[in-house]
């Protein structure tokens, strides 16, 4: 995969809440967990984290625990910028954001 392809699928520099939604998604399912087992380790209840994938607005507690856990950072999520992002994340990333675009 060339970089354009990456930059497109990433929506670099798309801030609007349907990029959002879909890198969120990306993340998660990248990780091969279920809303609830995420809203579990932030310490949420499912339907608030479900509103947060939903609305393309995840909260700075969910951003973190992406970041921290799973080295999915805050660039990536609102921003697309997958740079930064080790190699095995951004596979990981990839292959769900292809998926998503089917």
């Amino acid at each position: 995969m060339d970089i354009e392809q990456k930059e497109r699928l990433a929506r670099l520099g798309d801030i609007s809440p349907e990029a959002v939604h879909v890198r969120l998604l990306a993340a998660r399912n990248s990780i091969r967990m279920k809303q609830q087992d995420v809203a579990a380790a932030v310490g949420l209840k499912k339907t608030t984290f479900n509103s947060q994938e939903v609305r393309g607005a995840p909260s700075a507690k969910t951003m973190r625990y992406f970041h921290r856990q799973h080295r999915i950072d805050f660039n990536f999520i609102l921003h697309g910028d997958f740079a930064q992002l080790p190699q095995d994340v951004q596979e990981r990333l990839f292959a769900q954001l292809a998926a998503l675009t089917e």
